[in-house]
């Protein structure tokens, strides 16, 4: 089976729209990842693997090829794992194909739950000029998501939180902006807003 699950990339400190294909077919079990993964995205396969073990979750024992679209950009980071690990429970019958405008982000641990990633700011930005309209995130980053108007943030601990959610067992509270006026630094720093010419 295919699925197709929508992510965001950094390119420096631009973000871009990634479209992660997955496709689970007949043949030698393998779990191969292609459009340019660098070492850290390739290693995504070892954290979903015991994601959805550790989650009493069935793993496909099949031929899986996950696509990184497009795949003339270098994908960096282990931002990819969420999305690689819904694409794959969609692919294999365990969850109902998900809108396009919904994405994931973020890095699992073999556990299950999420880790704090880099550049969520211009990932969710970028994701709501793209058309997004609810993107996923670490909970741990849901004060970078809380800034950005025009999309319901989703801060996430962990993947059974997460298929709660996409099945309707138990919603989780998108963050607010109220979120992000609660959180103050412990003390003054300069800040590039106020800098002129």
């Amino acid at each position: 089976m295919f699925a197709k699950i929508s992510s965001m990339g950094l390119f420096g400190i631009d973000s871009y729209k990634v479209e992660v294909e997955a496709d689970i077919s007949g043949g030698m079990p393998r779990f191969d990842i292609v459009g340019l993964p660098d070492a850290s995205v390739s290693e995504s396969r070892e954290r979903v693997r015991s994601a959805i073990k550790n989650a009493n979750l069935t793993y496909p024992v099949s031929r899986i090829t996950v696509n990184l679209a497009p795949a003339h950009i270098k994908k960096e980071g282990p931002i990819y794992d969420l999305p690689i690990f819904v694409a794959l429970l969609v692919a294999n019958g365990e969850l109902k194909s998900i809108s396009n405008d919904t994405a994931f982000v973020g890095e699992l641990s073999l556990d299950g739950s999420l880790h704090k990633i880099n550049g969520v700011l211009p990932m969710v930005i970028g994701a709501q000029k793209s058309g997004i309209k609810e993107i996923f995130i670490p909970f741990d980053n849901a004060h970078e998501g809380a800034v950005v108007k025009g999309i319901t943030v989703y801060p996430t601990k962990n993947v059974t939180e997460l298929i709660n959610h996409l099945t309707g067992i138990k919603k989780i509270e998108p963050v607010s902006d109220k979120l992000y006026a609660e959180y103050t630094l412990p003390f003054n720093i300069p800040d590039f807003a106020d800098v002129r010419g």
